[in-house]
């Protein structure tokens, strides 16, 4: 048991409430302490754990024991067997209360490892230069990277706001984000919308008017959700352009911000 004012409180209180008990008990009637006495038990195990709990209920029979005995309104053979009443059930409270705490606190523990662990992958996913669109169920975006945010120029505000995937590919519309005529628009949101509804895990290219080509590719998840990846190919795409200038182009490149004009159309 680690000594501290939690450890400590439990059966400081518990000696303060014996003494107090018997000091007034001289001069007045005083009721049985008892209840008092599983109550305190009850918070040293809340606040310090079993071992505390358990020495607050030891302190507990000892003290009801030596107000028991020096009561006046109370027989040998009845504070006896309040003595005995008051043991099963302070062990018991105390048992019951510091097991309880150590299972919350390794509970507490497993949260904040777990959140920990999150938000390291977090923190990672938003420095590779894929896409990623985590949905849930209902394909609500639970999490999406900062490279997907980049290349469909998402607002940090809508991003965080978990907005369904419809409203994603809306916004990719409305920005004129897609290399696509106005009326290929809708087929072409019904399509990925379709492959998310039913998982389809068939890459589909998508061009982008900023010249940058992605592979897009949706993936069943075992929870029903679903996991967007949106590879950048803008280079492998490139077989119809000149070697020779294959590094000029891929200097036109800006991984880190994105935000660079491209200077060539993209054929595939």
């Amino acid at each position: 048991m680690r000594f501290g004012w939690r450890a400590m409180s439990g059966p400081m209180l518990t000696v303060a409430v014996t003494l107090l008990a018997l000091l007034l008990d001289r001069a007045v009637h005083v009721p049985s302490p008892a209840p008092l006495f599983v109550c305190i038990v009850a918070l040293a195990g809340a606040l310090a754990g079993f071992a505390a709990a358990m020495t607050s209920a030891a302190l507990a029979v000892v003290g009801a024991a030596l107000f028991f005995l020096n009561h006046r309104a109370t027989s040998f053979y009845a504070g006896a067997d309040l003595v005995g009443l008051l043991a099963v059930t302070a062990f018991g409270t105390a048992g019951i209360t510091g097991l309880m705490r150590e299972r919350l606190l390794a509970t507490f523990a497993a949260e904040r490892q777990s959140h920990a662990l999150a938000a390291r992958l977090s923190a990672a996913l938003d420095q590779v230069d894929i896409g990623i669109v985590l949905l849930d169920t209902e394909t609500r975006a639970e999490f999406i990277n900062r490279a997907f945010r980049d290349y469909f120029a998402l607002p940090d505000e809508m991003a965080d706001s978990k907005p369904p995937f419809i409203a994603l590919m809306y916004h990719g519309r409305d920005t004129g984000a897609f290399e696509l005529p106005e009326d290929e628009l809708g087929t072409f949101i019904a399509q990925r919308m379709e492959m998310v509804r039913v998982g389809d895990a068939t890459p589909i290219t998508i061009k982008l008017r900023n010249g940058e080509v992605l592979r897009f590719v949706c993936a069943a998840l075992p929870d029903g959700g679903r996991m967007l990846s949106y590879t950048p190919v803008t280079d492998l795409v490139r077989h119809t352009d000149a070697p020779a200038r294959a590094d000029y182009y891929r200097s036109l490149r800006d991984p880190a911000n994105r935000k660079l004009i491209r200077y060539l159309r993209v054929a595939e």
